[in-house]
């Protein structure tokens, strides 16, 4: 399923395929002890979290970590948002 809509950050479209879990995150016990990271980086997953719940943008996390794509960011969360809707 491909989700699309306009990026309150930059004002520009984005599309996005459905993704699995492990195709955004990995974890390697060589890797921040095991710690979840964003794949391909060593930016853990909570990080994005963290910031977000702090009150910053997602455009200001991907500023900060920008081994991780605003894509990559967007995916995970829409990830998260569809498991916590199924669960409920």
């Amino acid at each position: 399923m491909a989700r699309s809509g306009i990026d309150g950050a930059t004002g520009q479209g984005y599309a996005s395929l459905a993704v699995t879990t492990k195709d955004l995150i990995t974890t390697d016990p060589d890797i921040l002890g095991g710690t979840p990271v964003f794949k391909g980086t060593r930016v853990p997953v909570k990080t994005l979290f963290d910031y977000l719940e702090n009150n910053y943008t997602l455009g200001e996390f991907v500023e900060c970590f920008p081994s991780v794509s605003r894509e990559a960011a967007r995916a995970l969360l829409e990830r998260s948002e569809s498991v916590l809707l199924t669960v409920a």
